[in-house]
């Protein structure tokens, strides 16, 4: 038994040691940019009632949750995303307010999925939100913020791949496609498995001419002149609009002068149902997840009662520290800790010494002397 209470469950780990020291330099660093961006800190609970991570929220679903109840009977779950819980947060402190409200957190989430091939069901994220804000100023802000902390964070290579589920949104529903069959396509062209999406469209007589401008999709990617040149072939006014929007966050990028970070890609969509619009994930080389993940979410709030636009995105620190590892980014940490001795005769003066260094600001510890 005592060897078996040593070792962690699958999926999460200790962190200790050197590895600690740069996961906390990480973390202030990133921190230190929200606030230079004007971001302030929040603090939502580790677990919430089920409810806010409902089906009905768009959020992760119900059996990838940790789920437990309460002396009442109530359904709590750990927090596996911390949108809705900002979400829910800002609709009970900033009901009426109309200007924009910007939060900062940073936390750990739990998702209980058995196939993560060896991926982490508890990891720590830190992102930022911004409410109230519904303007292409508000979303070019977000993403040059996610390109600073990337780059202050030492990263040297990066993407930040950008899109917009309104493209995909509205050729849907100019091919009438119901809930049902417009959810099966987006895994799908998620997955870029063209011959899947062929065979359901097939299956539900769509019409030759949407069939095509929808399997089109997962080939949308690349730099704005690529993703400008399907409005020429597209008709459908959302879809349309999706692209006239990212044209314009791009011409506010280079104000920004961070432009040549970013392509685009409309086959990109997200499994969490409650972004309304722009998506971004930035890659790095030598992983295959995303290590910022974001997008617009202007509904969301509606289901907690305030009708607001918002925009958030998250840093999987886990992820980010995994790739600065890899592309080996070294940076100093404040690790060294003075060791000052003592006995039984001069405790006194030795203690009064660490107190004076540890004032000015030196790491001291106090230890007795080992004889022999």
């Amino acid at each position: 038994m005592s060897k078996k209470l040593i070792h962690t469950p699958e999926g999460v780990r200790d962190i200790y040691g050197k590895e600690i020291h740069r996961k906390i330099h990480l973390e202030e660093q990133i921190h230190h940019t929200f606030f230079l961006y004007g971001y302030q800190d929040i603090q939502t609970p580790t677990f919430e009632f089920k409810d806010v991570f409902s089906k009905e929220i768009g959020t992760t679903p119900s059996k990838e949750m940790y789920q437990f109840f309460d002396k009442e009977g109530n359904t709590l779950v750990l927090r596996p995303d911390f949108t809705p819980s900002i979400a829910r947060c800002a609709a009970k402190y900033h009901m009426d307010d109309e200007f924009p409200v910007r939060f900062c957190y940073i936390g750990n989430t739990f998702t209980n999925v058995s196939n993560l091939q060896g991926k982490l069901k508890e990891v720590t994220q830190m992102g930022a939100e911004l409410i109230n804000d519904g303007s292409v100023e508000a979303d070019a802000e977000m993403l040059s913020m996610v390109i600073t902390l990337l780059k202050n964070s030492g990263l040297k290579c990066f993407q930040l791949t950008v899109g917009n589920e309104d493209f995909f949104r509205g050729l849907c529903e100019e091919a009438e496609l119901d809930a049902e069959t417009e959810k099966a396509l987006r895994d799908y062209i998620s997955g870029r498995n063209y011959f899947g999406a062929e065979e359901l469209l097939d299956r539900n007589n769509v019409s030759e001419q949407h069939k095509n401008a929808l399997l089109q999709v997962a080939d949308l990617y690349g730099n704005l002149e690529t993703i400008s040149e399907v409005k020429k072939s597209i008709t459908n006014e959302r879809a349309l609009n999706a692209i006239n929007r990212l044209e314009a966050i791009y011409e506010v990028l280079k104000l920004y002068g961070c432009e040549s970070y970013v392509c685009f890609d409309l086959g990109m969509l997200s499994k969490y149902h409650y972004y309304t619009g722009l998506i971004f994930k930035a890659y790095t080389y030598g992983l295959g997840d995303a290590i910022v993940k974001g997008g617009r979410y202007n509904n969301l709030l509606q289901k907690f009662g305030k009708d607001a636009d918002a925009i958030g995105f998250c840093v999987v620190i886990d992820e980010l520290m995994e790739a600065l590892d890899r592309q080996k980014v070294c940076f100093e940490c404040q690790t060294k800790v003075e060791t000052i001795y003592y006995n039984k005769d001069n405790y006194a003066e030795k203690l009064s010494e660490a107190i004076e260094k540890r004032s000015k600001g030196s790491a001291v510890c106090l230890s007795p002397e080992v004889n022999g």
